[in-house]
This record gives C-alpha cells, sequence and structure tokens, in this order.
C-alpha cells in the first residue's frame, strides 16, 4: 500500500473514531439536557381520589427540597387518573410509556391495578415503582425485576398487629374488610399473627368498595359482642364505616382497632373526637421524633396547611428512593440495569425512620408502630404508643 493509500486510511480511520466520540458526547449532551420523565398513575378521581391527592402532595414536596432535579438533570411529572379501574390504569401506563416516552412509572393505589400493569412493565423493561398499592404477590410470587414497593405490603402491616391484638385488646375479634386484594390479605396477614395467640374468629365480613351503608354489619358486630373488631376499610369506606360505627353505640360496648388507613389524619377531622382513643398500626406517625420526620412536618404545613398523612410520607419516600438512585447513576436512567440495581441499594432516612430495599423481594423493609388518635396542637392526629419492630416481608 502506498503512504498516501495509509494516510487515507488513517485519515478516515480518526475520522471515524473522532465522529463516533463526537456522537456519544452529543448523545450524553442530550440526555443531560432531556429532562427525566416520570409517569404518576395515581387515582384523582372517585373513592380514592383523597389517596392520590396526598401521594402526589408528598411526591412534589420531596421534588421540591431538591429542586425537581436529579443525577445533573429535570425531573418532570406526567400525571394520570388512574380511576380506581386496573384497565385504565394499564391503559394509561401504555400512554405514558408509548406516547409521552417517560423513563419510568410511579404511584399505583389499587394493588389490582399493580396486577394489571405488572406483565406490561416487565415485558418492556420498564421500571414502577409502587407507591401504595400492597397485595403481597406484588413482590411475591408476582414480583417483576422492574418493579419495587416503597410503601408497605398487606402482611408486613397487619401481621404484627394480629399478635398485638390478642396479647393486649381480646381474643374474641370481629373482622371487616373492604372485598378486594388488600382487605383480603390484610385480615389473612392479621389471622397469621393472631390465630397462634389463641385468637378466636368470631366473623369474617367483606364490604364491596364505594359501600354507603353498613347497618347490615354493625347490626352483625352488635349481635355477636366480639371483645374487639378489626377492620381494614380506606378512602371514603373509611370515613363511613367509622361515623356509623359511632352511631350505632358500638364504642361503648367494643373496642374498635382499626388499620392505619381508617385513623389517617385526611379524615379524622370530618368525624372529628369520636375517633379519639383509637389505637392503628402503622409505618408513620405524626409525633416521630427524628429530623427527618420534623423537617417533612414543617414543610408539608408551610406548602399545604394542616396536618399530613401516611399517604403524603408515601409519595414523598417513593420519589425520595427515585431521586438516590437517579443520582447514583448519575442521571442515566435509560441505562436499564444500572438503575435496578441502584434502586436494589436503595437506602433512605424516612420521615417514618429507616427505610431499605430488600434486593430479594423488591419490597420496603421498616419498622411497624402503634399509634392512638389525639389532639395535639389542636389538631386530630396520631401518636406514638409503641415500636412494633422491624419488619420484613419474607417474600413467599
Amino acid at each position: 500500500m502506498s503512504k498516501v493509500s495509509r494516510r487515507k486510511v488513517i485519515e478516515t480511520g480518526f475520522g471515524l473514531a473522532g465522529l463516533a466520540l463526537l456522537n456519544r458526547f452529543s448523545f450524553g449532551i442530550a440526555q443531560q439536557e432531556r429532562p427525566i420523565r416520570i409517569g404518576v398513575i395515581l387515582s384523582y378521581s372517585g373513592v380514592y381520589a383523597l389517596l392520590g391527592r396526598e401521594i402526589t402532595r408528598g411526591m412534589e414536596l420531596y421534588l421540591d427540597k431538591v429542586g425537581y432535579r436529579a443525577g445533573g438533570r429535570a425531573i418532570q411529572l406526567i400525571k394520570e387518573d388512574e380511576e380506581a379501574d386496573p384497565a385504565v390504569a394499564l391503559r394509561k401506563a401504555r400512554k405514558l410509556v408509548e406516547q409521552d416516552g417517560v423513563d419510568l412509572l410511579a404511584g399505583i393505589i389499587l394493588s389490582s391495578s399493580a396486577y394489571a400493569v405488572r406483565d406490561y412493565v416487565d415485558q418492556r423493561q420498564v421500571p414502577l415503582v409502587v407507591a401504595n398499592a400492597a397485595a403481597n404477590g406484588i413482590t411475591r410470587e408476582r414480583r417483576s425485576r422492574y418493579v419495587f414497593r416503597t410503601s408497605i405490603g398487606a402482611w408486613q402491616q397487619h401481621y404484627p398487629m394480629g399478635s398485638w391484638v390478642a396479647r393486649n385488646v381480646g381474643k374474641r375479634v370481629f373482622l371487616v374488610a373492604a372485598d378486594y386484594a388488600f382487605g383480603r390479605e390484610a385480615l389473612a396477614g392479621f389471622k397469621e399473627g393472631f390465630l397462634p395467640e389463641g385468637g378466636q374468629v368470631v366473623a369474617e365480613v367483606y364490604t364491596p368498595l364505594g359501600s354507603t351503608d353498613f347497618s347490615p354489619v354493625l347490626s352483625r358486630i352488635a349481635a355477636a359482642r366480639p371483645e374487639a373488631v378489626f377492620a381494614v376499610l380506606s378512602g371514603s369506606d373509611a370515613v363511613i364505616f367509622l361515623r356509623q360505627f359511632t352511631q350505632f353505640g358500638l364504642r361503648q360496648v367494643t373496642q374498635l382497632v382499626p388499620t392505619g388507613e381508617i385513623t389517617d389524619e385526611t379524615f379524622l377531622e370530618s368525624v372529628g373526637d369520636v375517633a379519639l382513643g383509637l389505637r392503628s398500626g402503622d409505618h408513620w406517625v405524626y409525633t416521630l421524633n427524628n429530623s427527618a420526620n420534623k423537617e417533612f412536618v414543617r414543610a408539608y404545613r408551610q406548602k399545604y396547611g394542616g396536618v399530613p398523612n401516611h399517604f403524603a410520607v408515601r409519595g414523598y419516600d417513593a420519589m425520595q428512593f427515585i431521586v438516590t438512585a437517579i443520582n447514583d447513576v448519575q442521571g442515566d436512567v435509560r441505562d436499564r440495569r444500572r438503575f435496578i440495581a441502584a434502586m436494589e441499594r436503595g437506602k433512605i432516612i424516612s420521615p417514618r425512620g429507616f427505610v431499605e430495599i430488600d434486593p430479594e423481594t423488591h419490597n420496603a423493609t421498616q419498622h411497624l408502630y402503634l399509634r392512638e388518635v389525639a389532639r395535639i396542637d389542636g389538631v386530630l392526629t396520631n401518636r406514638l404508643i409503641a415500636d412494633l419492630g422491624l419488619v420484613r416481608d419474607p417474600g413467599k
């Protein structure tokens, strides 16, 4: 080969290599300039609209804290209404991924919606951070490499309460829950802790979502005369049940031990002082004495007024885990393998205390607290009674 030919080959080679390097550099710059798009799927209408509002508030509160930036890039939320309908949730997930080009998904109120979306995000390899839905299977038999839950599982929240109720409240208990995945799995988890302690289930009743009249159930409770009633309801169902339970005079004849959703701060003022003294189990308490919680409560009250609740905490923490992972991968969320690994390493100091992602189940490991409704600083909220310990979902 002549010297001229060799020189042309060398120049061409350097040109191609330089062009490739330039293209990679340009792509990196473009990635830095393009916002990271997070598709948020939550209920903004219907029975769970308040839950969707509070989770969104928590997400935005944490993004305020970091200036809507992570890994050197801006963050943009694109919100869609789940409408408490699994088919709608799946349709919205497709729209966010295929039309809006989001980098990851977050939210999901209903467990049935999480199940509906699961196969789609698994096949498309789109990370999903579940900020609410609590069905056990999400991080057990239906787990996916691409799905993480930063809230809490049904078993995780209710198993410790079963043992506590049997030891501290009574052995004869009437069970009530909404008739959907979370309600049934919550009662199953409660019984798993309750029955080995000598507990007896007087009756187990499931009510339709969106119920407005609980009198048939309340009549059965009055006739059974249990030592306690353990109830798992949320949204408007929780408010109506608590009001009608009191109107029936049942607070005077039996102890009501509700799930944390029933004594949620969003609903307490609407039911008033009848809620005073109710004890529940939950992963967050207004009076937790840690700096992260004090900062969260102060920021929430400054921005939104009123008292925050555990749904706002769930949104706040979901976004904190996401931002931490984005920082870990320097903003390169397109590298799914690295981003998933970063999420699996997730550890945060939350308003609820130390929380970490279990790399095997992708479920949050955290403390469960016993709380009691009290009036603090002029408002109804929950105060800490006891720490029931660190709870890790067994994943099976």
